[in-house]
């Protein structure tokens, strides 16, 4: 055998074809003529056959990644919409010991939470005999202050499910820390929950509740401890 011979390879027809790109110009009749599995099933179809229906799967995979997106981008327009009625109802809010009602209403309407309630410490005098003060241990005011995201997930006989209205039903917790700013303690915390196990649970994302805690916290700080003539009562 002349040493300089060697086998044609899969690679050197692929390369041959991917160089000669008028190739089936001058071989036209290979197109119908050459036959390929249909990739549904053992039916055989030519080469025009085959390449028109990868393009159909093709173009169907991304008509199915556009409806994705269209349907994500919807459902941010719609979310972001609620968040801005929420703000605008906070902001309308004119006395500051009505805001944890008006979060927790919000919170409810807006977002179909089952169950809601806050609670706030290290309030102004003139707001210490509300009931979104009281109730609150220093092992739950210290908890609140190590979280640094959000907890969800099941509830664990937290002691802020028993600020909630029937706290029996609140099978799924959602904790969110009130700060003033990120690298402050706590000074309240959100408690949401829900019957439903799978509503608040370890694996999903906490950003929109990040956001949530963040917007109520900034009009919470109405109810801090500062000059009693700063406030609405």
């Amino acid at each position: 055998m002349n040493p300089t011979d060697h086998s044609i390879t899969e690679d050197d027809i692929a390369n041959f074809l991917a160089n000669t790109p008028d190739f089936f110009e001058r071989h036209a009749e290979l197109l119908s003529s050459v036959q390929l599995s249909s990739g549904h099933g053992s039916r055989a179809v030519s080469l025009q056959e085959r390449q028109a229906g990868l393009l159909r799967d093709k173009i169907k995979g991304l008509e199915t990644k556009i409806v994705d997106m269209i349907r994500h981008g919807q459902e941010n327009v719609t979310i972001a919409e609620k968040l801005q009625r929420c703000t605008r109802n906070l902001l309308l809010t004119a006395q500051a010991r009505q805001l944890p009602e008006t979060i927790v209403s919000e919170l409810k309407t807006q977002f179909s939470i089952p169950q809601a309630a806050i609670k706030v410490w290290q309030v102004n005098g003139i707001f210490s005999d509300e009931a979104f003060c009281v109730g609150v241990s220093d092992d739950t005011r210290a908890f609140a202050s190590s979280l640094t995201t959000p907890y969800v997930g099941v509830n664990s006989g937290f002691e802020a499910a028993a600020w909630l209205p029937d706290p029996g039903a609140a099978l799924s917790l959602a904790l969110v820390p009130l700060r003033t700013a990120p690298d402050q303690d706590a000074f309240g915390m959100l408690v949401l929950a829900s019957p439903d196990p799978e509503r608040f649970q370890s694996e999903m994302g906490t950003e929109f509740l990040e956001q949530i805690g963040d917007l109520a916290g900034a009009a919470l700080t109405r109810l801090l401890a500062r000059s009693d003539a700063q406030y609405n009562r």
